[in-house]
């Protein structure tokens, strides 16, 4: 069996990253003879990474040649289908849902999230590339939906996210380290500076704060001008980071502050409690899947610093439970296999 991975892959996002690995161990435990070419900004690093073939996805002709000589194509996970970035995007895997589906291939989304969907032409075009000939799987009970708003009246799945079926090595705890994950968003100069309060409270107490930035110089940047809001010292680590070595950051702290939604993933897979700040509605759903707490939003005067403290110190020893999740994971690996052969 040959499949076509599609998705936010080789753009050095670790939450992706994370997600490509996850699927490709799931697919391989159940299929180790699997063939798995996977669509990418930068498939040298994918091939040597994963072990996979990779093909450059801004190449058409190379996508297109792919696509036909494969026996299917997995679209996902991640966020893949939104236009809150651009209408760009979501045209693009459309475009590469809709190319399968035309060489007569079938096609499984695997674990996306769906939306927002800012534009009217955003929702009929989902609509149509994905109202028929697709199995559907999506990773909240919010993106089933709005699948659903939308009229799309074929079969959804709602699945977990790959990524919590990753099984990290051990890493002793740090007990006096709290990581925090964060991304910019419009208007939250202000939620910046009460979480930067919240955080020195923390070094007051004798914790040390590391920031962990998931993708790229964004995280990173924003990073950076939260620490500098802080009175006290903290760490930032490098963008560069490898997504294991962000992962062991994360798994081996007291605790995660974070915002990215494979930041909470990291630290859900390791037991590392975590609590969330939310800028999507994928965040608060992670969290109510684990059982650990949303501070608040990140553009609403929910919380202040006294309030994230105290959501904080409520939570240090409130271990995330993803049990149940960790064992619907791999279904959703052996569902696609299952429909590939049908």
């Amino acid at each position: 069996m040959h499949l076509v991975l599609s998705g936010y892959y080789g753009f050095h996002n670790s939450g992706d990253e994370a997600i490509l690995r996850s699927i490709i161990e799931q697919l391989r435990e159940l299929h180790p003879t699997i063939r798995l070419t996977v669509l990418s900004a930068d498939p040298v690093h994918t091939n040597k990474t994963y072990q996979v073939e990779a093909v450059d996805r801004w190449k058409p002709s190379l996508v297109l040649r792919t696509i036909r000589k494969a026996d299917g194509l997995l679209s996902g996970g991640g966020s893949l289908l939104q236009d809150v970035t651009g209408l760009h995007s979501l045209l693009y895997y459309t475009s590469i849902i809709q190319v399968a589906k035309c060489f007569g291939k079938p096609v499984f989304v695997y674990a996306q999230g769906m939306g927002p969907f800012q534009r009217t032409i955003s929702r009929k075009v989902v609509k149509f590339v994905l109202g028929r000939n697709v199995k559907l799987t999506v990773r909240d009970e919010t993106s089933s939906n709005l699948l659903k708003e939308i009229g799309i009246s074929s079969p959804i799945e709602v699945v977990p996210d790959p990524v919590v079926s990753w099984m990290p090595p051990y890493v002793p705890k740090k007990d006096n380290v709290i990581t925090v994950s964060v991304r910019d968003w419009p208007d939250s100069h202000t939620s910046f500076q009460e979480l930067a309060r919240t955080l020195d409270m923390f070094v007051n107490d004798g914790y040390e704060i590391v920031f962990v930035p998931m993708h790229g110089k964004g995280d990173e940047t924003c990073s950076t001008r939260i620490a500098s809001m802080m009175r006290s010292e903290s760490i930032i680590l490098p963008s560069s980071l490898s997504t294991e070595d962000k992962q062991k950051a994360i798994g081996s702290s007291r605790l995660l502050i974070g915002m990215r939604l494979h930041a909470l993933v990291f630290a859900a897979v390791s037991e590392t409690p975590f609590v969330a700040l939310s800028y999507d509605p994928k965040v608060d759903a992670f969290a109510n899947a684990c059982r650990q707490p949303t501070a608040g939003h990140i553009n609403q005067k929910d919380w202040d610093h006294l309030s994230l403290r105290e959501t904080v110190l409520r939570s240090m020893e409130l271990k995330p439970d993803i049990t149940h999740l960790q064992e619907q994971a791999l279904d959703t690996a052996a569902m696609a296999i299952e429909y590939f052969q049908s």
